[in-house]
């Protein structure tokens, strides 16, 4: 499984934004929604082994809240940014009232957050690590297997306090490379990475499986 964690600071957190300014008054959600459309849309279909959670985390407003999309029933999403803004507002705004967890849509679930709880859980993740410049290179990474769950912030850098949670849990810090990129352009580098480390893995599963009805 290919997990991922984006930390949102700047999304009014009730849904209290109009779509016709994303970049602007929405907080970024513009950059939210395109990592959204990265981790899950392929060509033709929807990557079904790929789960996200976005931390929305601005201030001030209610209590914080997280939307978990699940690749494996995910419905209703399309590769433009303004319907998938619409469709995480529309779960942020749903979920205001609400003191659980709720499924705003096939395979979205969104609902009340405590944020450093849920930055440690996910730290428990196996494979996990921080998207951080300064960290390894992704590529001397080992021992991920097929999954990863990986951390990454949107275009605001994560406040210092955060920085300093993020470091107490101990999982790897791991560059991309020299340049700094977009959140979504992370996400497409990270699957590509994983893609083709599964492919190179592929032959050898096929041979070390022998042939066909051979014991």
């Amino acid at each position: 499984m290919r997990r991922f964690l984006l930390l949102a600071h700047r999304v009014p957190v009730n849904g209290a934004f109009t779509l016709n300014d994303l970049a602007g008054g929405a907080g970024r959600m513009d950059e939210v929604a395109r990592v959204v459309s990265t981790a899950f849309t392929l060509s033709n279909d929807l990557r079904r082994d790929t789960e996200l959670t976005i931390l929305f985390e601005a201030e001030p407003a209610p209590a914080a809240r997280q939307i978990r999309l699940e690749g494996a029933r995910l419905r209703h999403l399309n590769p433009d940014e303004r319907s998938t803004a619409a469709l995480l507002k529309n779960a942020l705004v749903r979920s205001i009232p609400m003191e659980h967890d709720v499924e705003a849509s096939p395979g979205l679930v969104v609902g009340p957050v405590e944020p450093a709880e849920a930055i440690r859980t996910f730290a428990l993740e196996p494979g996990a690590f921080w998207l951080s410049e300064g960290g390894i290179p992704l590529r001397a990474l080992t021992g991920t297997g097929d999954g990863f769950a990986a951390i990454l912030s949107d275009p605001t850098d994560p406040p210092p306090n955060e920085l300093e949670f993020l470091r107490s849990t101990g999982i790897p810090r791991v560059s991309l490379g020299p340049v700094s990129m977009r959140s979504s352009q992370c996400v497409d580098v990270l699957h590509n990475e994983f893609d083709l480390r599964a492919a190179a893995r592929a032959p050898a599963r096929a041979a070390s499986a022998g042939p066909v009805g051979s014991p």
